[in-house]
């Protein structure tokens, strides 16, 4: 290693003890969100196929969850493909498609993911994906169904405005069964028809995350974000090239906003 590099590793390493340090006396986050952007663009900028800014993202996504085990986060929901994302070409969809479904199999027998008991769900509308990848869903599910040490949840054929038309259509249908009283619906209860509808909803968002310098939150998780006074943290780091200190940067964010809006 040259020793500019080595100097460069040495200051990293110790901000990155300072960040953590700074994290340990702050309030807890317990779910981020994140908006994975700028895989593509990342891709034009070095030169390389689409595909490979794609499964450079898909890296990152793994070692966000290993950051997250390693802080203890209790909720990561990452936001993986959209409906809007439909309207890409066939073979780059294609390609993200296999490559999701790869990453989905792999976490079905992964040791990490079972001794740290960690539950594998996607939230969408599911029955647009290819058949292959829903199968990989539901064997990643099945795997590990009954965990709750900590959730993986990924956003997969999903949209918040989608999110909540499926919410309000699962309602009036209950509504007219009988099954729940107009004097039901309150907070609590419209959360329970969110997605997954199956089990232990996705719960209240404290930080959102996105990179790749856009300042919008793209419709991603609208009942779980817009209502909690969720922080947010845009920054200008494609997805790719992500790193761990802009990970613990964005929490001390959220732990700031946190504070003030308690008055700590």
């Amino acid at each position: 290693m040259k020793c500019g590099d080595l100097l460069l590793s040495s200051a990293y390493a110790v901000y990155e003890r300072m960040l953590k340090r700074q994290l340990a006396r702050g309030p807890r986050v317990e779910h981020i969100a994140v908006i994975q952007d700028g895989n593509r663009r990342y891709a034009n900028r070095h030169n390389m196929p689409v595909s490979s800014g794609h499964r450079l993202g898909a890296k990152t996504t793994e070692k966000i969850s290993d950051w997250c085990l390693e802080l203890g986060i209790k909720h990561l929901t990452v936001y993986a493909f959209s409906t809007e994302n439909f309207s890409r070409s066939e073979p780059e969809k294609r390609y993200i498609f296999n490559l999701i479904a790869e990453k989905l199999l792999e976490l079905c027998s992964s040791e990490k993911i079972h001794k740290n008991r960690v539950r594998v769900r996607a939230i969408g509308r599911i029955d647009m994906l290819p058949q292959h990848l829903q199968n990989a869903i539901r064997e990643v599910e099945a795997a590990t169904e009954g965990y709750s040490q900590m959730y993986f949840n990924v956003a997969l054929a999903y949209g918040g405005q989608y999110e909540l038309i499926d919410a309000a259509r699962a309602m009036a249908r209950d509504l007219r069964a009988g099954m729940i009283r107009i004097d039901d619906v309150d907070e609590d209860l419209v959360s329970r028809y969110l997605y997954p509808t199956t089990e232990t909803p996705v719960p209240k968002v404290d930080l959102i995350i996105r990179t790749g310098g856009e300042l919008r939150t793209s419709n991603f998780l609208p009942w779980q974000a817009n209502g909690s006074e969720c922080a947010a943290y845009f920054c200008a780091p494609y997805w790719p090239e992500f790193r761990k200190i802009d990970f613990l940067r964005a929490i001390r964010t959220a732990q700031s906003y946190a504070s003030r809006s308690t008055g700590l």
